[in-house]
């Protein structure tokens, strides 16, 4: 399956990296504020569908494009362009992600970035790697020496003002905070040590559930923002090693309002 997952990746990265000589000529529609699809999208979701189900013609899918594909107790969570608006403007930061789910329990994950051509993968309760070599989440331990990864919550204006509290808080406190506009590749980039800790709010599942797999199985620790592990329903995130993620909850806990718990 991880097989599958890795070829489905590769065959929509190679789609997009073609498409992106010709992004001028593409259609754009704006399915909400700040919030784009291209034709590119939609071809590689379906190429990745494709690929799934001609293997698995029974595991059903949830794409972020096309929504649910009714099927087994196995579920494909595909976002087949992870940072459409970077690859609008030509910015080097987006990535296809896909994971499987069994019965509710994440099992394998790929993040694929096609510029760099970067595979991360992960199987549970097997490890996680960069290339075929096993990656680790970092060891920093204080937030003043951290490089921390975020998002913005652009989709959820009246999460702002709690938002740039966390932020007001965070950043006099680290080394710095980066907001590069693909999640999936923040979380493949903590789970390799690249980033220290993340936090985001507002996520969708096919934003996150590669990623976060990766982070666990790289020794991360992965909660919501009532450091409980409803962080799929909630699309709320706090991310790094064991340290660095307490670190970063006691730190925004202050801002964390109702409606995010």
């Amino acid at each position: 399956m991880l097989n599958i997952a890795i070829r489905a990746a590769r065959n929509a990265g190679d789609l997009i990296q073609r498409s992106s000589e010709n992004v001028g000529q593409l259609t754009i529609n704006r399915k909400s504020q700040n919030d784009f699809v291209t034709e590119v999208d939609r071809m590689a979701e379906q190429e990745i569908i494709q690929v799934i189900k001609h293997a698995y013609p029974d595991h059903a899918i949830l794409a972020e494009e096309s929504g649910e594909h009714k099927g087994n107790d196995y579920t494909w969570v595909i976002d087949p362009l992870d940072g459409t608006t970077n690859f609008l403007h030509g910015y080097p930061q987006y990535a296809v992600s896909i994971a499987l789910k069994h019965k509710g329990k994440t099992e394998v994950g790929v993040v694929y970035d096609p510029l760099r051509d970067d595979l991360f993968t992960a199987e549970k309760g097997g490890g996680a790697t960069l290339n075929n070599r096993r990656i680790r989440v970092s060891k920093q331990t204080d937030l003043s020496t951290a490089l921390i990864g975020t998002g913005f919550p652009f989709k959820y204006p009246q999460h702002l003002d709690a938002y740039l509290g966390m932020f007001k808080t965070l950043t006099p406190k680290t080394a710095g905070i980066r907001r590069a506009g693909s999640a999936a590749l923040d979380l493949a980039y903590l789970a390799a040590g690249r980033l220290d800790g993340f936090w985001e709010i507002g996520l969708k599942e096919w934003d996150m559930a590669a990623g976060i797999l990766l982070v666990q199985e790289a020794g991360g620790v992965v909660t919501d923002f009532s450091f409980n592990d409803n962080f799929v329903k909630s699309g709320n995130i706090i991310i790094g090693n064991p340290k660095m993620h307490q670190a970063i909850y006691h730190a925004i806990e202050p801002y964390v309002t109702e409606p995010l718990k």
